[in-house]
Order: C-alpha cells, then sequence, then structure tokens
C-alpha cells in the first residue's frame, strides 16, 4: 500500500452531537475498508475525559465495515457561540492476515517502524436540539374565561402518552342560543353534566437521570453483541483457512498416494517381464555343463571301444 493511499472511508466526516445541558449525546462513524486486506484502527482525542469511545480500537476484515461510537458526556454549561475546538484522530494499517483485536498493539500505530499509517481527523460540530411545536387539542385551543385559573392541560393521542381521568368542576352546557327581535339573548340550558379532565404524561417528563442511564445501558449492550458478533465473524473466517489449508493438505497426500500406488504397479510389471525373460533364456538350451558331461562320456565309450577292437 503506497503512501497517499485510502484504506479506509470514514462517513460521516464530522462528529455531530445535539447539545442539550445535563444530558448525553452519542453519534456513530462508519469505517468501510476499501483493500483486500486487514486493517487495524485506533481513536483518539484532545479531550479524553469530555468523550468516551467504543469500541476505540478493532480489526476491519477486507471489503467490510465496522462502526464505533462517541458519547459525549453531559454539559454542565454551554460553551461561547455554540463551538468546540475537540478533535479527533482515527489511525489506520494493514495488520497481517488473521489479526483479532485482542492481537492489537500499540506498535501497529508507530511510525518509527516504518509502516503506512492513513490518518484522518474529525472535528466536533454542536447542533441545537429540535423543538417540537404545541398541537391543538381536536383541531381547536379550548379557551376559559377570565375570572378562573388559567389552567390549561394537553392531550396526545400519542401510544407513548397514559391518559389519566380526574374529575373536574361541574360547568352547566348551554343549548341553543336565539336573539330576539329586541335584540336580546336568550340562553336556553339544558342540563349540567360532569367534564373529564384528561392529563397526559409524556414519556419525556421521566426523569433525565433515568433515560440517560437507561441510554448508557442500551449502548453498552449494543457494544458487547456488536463485539462479540466480530469476534465470531474472525473465529468463523480462522477455521475456513484451516479447513482449506486441511481440504489442500488432504488433496496433496491424495496425489501422493496415487503416484506411490501407480509407480508400484510400474515395478511389479518390470518385476514381471524379468522373470518371463529369465524363464525364456533357460527353456532356450542345453546348460554348458550337461554339454560338457555328455561330451566326456562319449569319449570314454569310444576309447573303451576302440580298445576293445584292436585286442
Amino acid at each position: 500500500m503506497g503512501t497517499g493511499e485510502v484504506l479506509v472511508d470514514i462517513q460521516p466526516e464530522e462528529l455531530k452531537f445535539t447539545f442539550e445541558l445535563k444530558k448525553q449525546s452519542s453519534c456513530s462513524i462508519q469505517l468501510v475498508n476499501k483493500s483486500t486486506d486487514y486493517v487495524a484502527f485506533k481513536v483518539k482525542t484532545t479531550s479524553p475525559k469530555r468523550y468516551c469511545v467504543r469500541p476505540n480500537t478493532g480489526i476491519i476484515l477486507p471489503r467490510s465495515t465496522c462502526n464505533f461510537t462517541v458519547t459525549m458526556q453531559a454539559p454542565k454549561e454551554t460553551p461561547p457561540d455554540m463551538q468546540l475546538k475537540d478533535k479527533f484522530l482515527v489511525q489506520t494499517t494493514i495488520v497481517p492476515y488473521g489479526t483479532t483485536d485482542e492481537d492489537i498493539t500499540p506498535s501497529f500505530f508507530s511510525k518509527e517502524t516504518g509502516r503506512y499509517i492513513q490518518e484522518n481527523k474529525l472535528r466536533v460540530v454542536l447542533l441545537s436540539p429540535p423543538h417540537s411545536p404545541v398541537k391543538p387539542i381536536n383541531g381547536a385551543l379550548m379557551e376559559e374565561s377570565a375570572n378562573k385559573k388559567s389552567d390549561s392541560s394537553e392531550i396526545s393521542n400519542s401510544n407513548n402518552c397514559a391518559l389519566k381521568h380526574e374529575p373536574a368542576d361541574q360547568v352547566p352546557l348551554l343549548g341553543q342560543v336565539s336573539i330576539s327581535s329586541e335584540g336580546t339573548v336568550n340562553e336556553e340550558p339544558i342540563h349540567e353534566n360532569l367534564v373529564l379532565k384528561e392529563t397526559c404524561v409524556s414519556n419525556d417528563q421521566k426523569p433525565s437521570g433515568i433515560a440517560d442511564a437507561t441510554s448508557v445501558r442500551d449502548l453498552d449492550i449494543l457494544f458487547l453483541v456488536a463485539k462479540e458478533i466480530d469476534g465470531l465473524k474472525l473465529k468463523l473466517n480462522n477455521l475456513e483457512l484451516k479447513l482449506d489449508e486441511a481440504e489442500k493438505t488432504i488433496t496433496s497426500l491424495r496425489t501422493e498416494n496415487s503416484a506411490a500406488i501407480q509407480l508400484r504397479d510400474n515395478y511389479e510389471q518390470e518385476i514381471a517381464l524379468l522373470r518371463r525373460k529369465s524363464v525364456a533364456r533357460v527353456q532356450r538350451g542345453f546348460p554348458l555343463l550337461f554339454v560338457l558331461f555328455v561330451m566326456l562320456v562319449s569319449m570314454t565309450l569310444g576309447y573303451l571301444f576302440h580298445s576293445r577292437v584292436q585286442s
């Protein structure tokens, strides 16, 4: 990997936090490995006490993605002009094939070793919290008279609200209103009815401490699950690699076994051929000793026969 080439693509390129006093805010960053190698990453910040990065180191598999989450601690005061000078540095480098999260050491990100290290700087951006507008009830806002206390309650039809019914004071309901020819207004009361007030207790009204603790606990669980999934993926890849090596070894052993069997068959054929040739040579003539023995017997018989004839 040459200098200046991109190992990892980072999205987004800014850390955007929704700023609210005494409330935590989180931002997720995605790392995309654009190479065919194992890539290790490490996240650094200029304000480690203000932010929590999980995980701050890890391994990105070839052509895959990995996420890390940055949580900003609950601020106690508003910064000037809603701006922070905090910055983050993301370092990425190529590591040996099959490296796991436990194998990561600081030497991987040391420039003294001469390895190529990609560095990306991310700045922090603060966003104002969104303000939800107040919606009217059933299309109209109810107005109360000036001589009564201006206590208004808002009714929400959302599933996130729980309705409480409380009895209110009896209010006379008016029937038809007619205007006479003399200009007077005639009101015909029908009856008095009991009106129920409905109050909404929203989930947003829960104590902020409980909500923050729940969100942090959920994030911890998600981080643990994601880390376990990544570990299982690495183990699965290692097992697949070992399985491929075992298959290659078995294939090579089978090839060597086939070659040995073929060589043995060739040797057996050559031995059989040599035996046939030796048997054929034996069967073609008489042995030399047999010929000499016959010659000697013939000469002896001839000599004896010649001696008798002369006598």
